[in-house]
């Protein structure tokens, strides 16, 4: 068993038996002697039917935000979420401190497992960023292990069954973490017949064949009152899913389990503790890489911005290529350089006169017209008034100026 506690996520579609399936396993954890710690994501639910550490219910009203945004019901399950995701930090401390051993009480045994329920909305909850914000934070400080919860009696078509499939399969490589699909409910339908499609290929053939030949995919009623095996289209769609599916099947633990009776949760843990082991072995390095890059990235964009911030302003902190300074004055003369131009002396008030560009070139505008105005005006003291010539090359000067 993995030495650290392991934080088990479940994701369902609506109606797939998920809050049912996290009170029998919160049961069962109580019952031996090994309380979880419960966290409840879901901020339209009305009830619970097991007590929550955290609950966003209790940081977020689903509706004032749908109400205060203008949402419908997807909208505020999605803007509560973001809101929540705020306090991941706070959410990632309280775990820490609960799952960390009492030193004051040794005897009190740590948290070993943490269950935290998602919206039925899947796409809510893992398409959203305030998701992988959740999902990320989580794996990079405890193995993570989505459990994913599907109604069996509801996949016994091969159709439906393929469905559920490609949803795990496009959520597996959107968390990129370790998976267990959860054939819910079968105290209804034994989940053996999904255990054979998805490890005998010619058994899903069969059924698949089998399906075409009553008309499932839209067949036909044939003339000797049978009904006919339809265009194909579906047939043959669903037998390329299950080839290409064959390599997804290796990753994943199968299991079944009743909600209501029990059965399986006891196969289902052990497929978690081998699941947390997979976490280490796999997917930690994985995650590091990952976060290593994400850093690097960072960094990189940082100097790059820094680099573009200093070309724009025109400041000379090494970004901008500037002229090597000869060290020796023979070096100058050697390059026929004016030695007087190089060696003049630099103002001390520099600093404090440093302006940008568009506030100098107003003030240099400005001066070459006050210089011009007083020479116009010399002249009329003089008893030479400006000539007509002159005022049009005034106006002349002005537009171009």
């Amino acid at each position: 068993m993995s030495s650290q506690p392991v934080s088990i996520v479940c994701v369902g579609m609506a109606g797939s038996g998920k809050t049912t399936f996290m009170q029998r396993i919160n049961s069962h954890l109580h019952s031996k002697k090994s309380p979880p710690y419960v966290i409840n994501l879901d901020p339209a639910v009305r009830n619970v039917p097991f007590d929550s550490n955290i609950d966003i219910r209790d940081s977020v009203n689903y509706k004032e935000v749908m109400k205060q945004y203008n949402l419908g019901p997807n909208g505020g399950i999605i803007t509560s979420l973001n809101l929540f995701s705020t306090k991941i930090d706070q959410i990632l401390g309280l775990l820490e401190k609960r799952t960390a051993p009492d030193l004051e009480n040794p005897t009190v045994r740590p948290i070993k497992n943490i269950l935290i329920d998602t919206p039925g909305q899947i796409e809510v909850f893992v398409w959203s960023a305030s998701g992988s914000i959740l999902l990320d934070s989580l794996a990079s400080t405890f193995p993570t292990v989505i459990a994913y919860v599907i109604d069996t009696p509801r996949t016994s078509s091969t159709s439906t069954f393929m469905s559920n499939m490609l949803y795990a399969c496009s959520i597996l490589y959107k968390t990129k973490l370790p998976m267990i699909l959860v054939f819910n409910k079968t105290d209804v339908k034994d989940a053996e017949f999904a255990k054979e499609w998805m490890t005998d290929f010619e058994a899903f053939q069969e059924a698949l064949r089998h399906e075409e030949e009553m008309g499932s995919f839209g067949g036909i009623e044939g003339g000797d009152g049978g009904l006919g095996g339809g265009s194909g289209y579906m047939g043959s769609l669903l037998n390329s899913m299950s080839l290409m599916l064959d390599e997804f099947y290796r990753h994943l633990s199968v299991v079944g389990v009743s909600s209501m009776t029990g059965d399986g949760v006891d196969e289902f843990f052990e497929a978690v503790d081998e699941k947390a082991k997979e976490f280490e072995r796999d997917y930690r390095p994985e995650l590091e890489r990952r976060r290593k890059e994400r850093e690097q990235q960072r960094e990189s964009r940082r100097e790059q911005d820094l680099g573009r911030l200093m070309k724009d302003m025109s400041v000379s902190g090494g970004k901008r290529p500037q002229k090597e300074e000869p060290e020796v004055i023979s070096d100058l003369e050697d390059e026929g350089e004016d030695i007087e131009a190089e060696m003049v002396e630099p103002d001390d008030d520099d600093d404090d006169l440093a302006i940008d560009d568009d506030q100098q070139r107003e003030k240099i505008d400005t001066a070459l017209s006050d210089r011009y105005k007083q020479a116009l005006a010399k002249e009329g003291d003089a008893g030479h008034a400006p000539s007509g010539e002159d005022f049009s090359f005034a106006r002349y000067l002005r537009a171009n100026q």
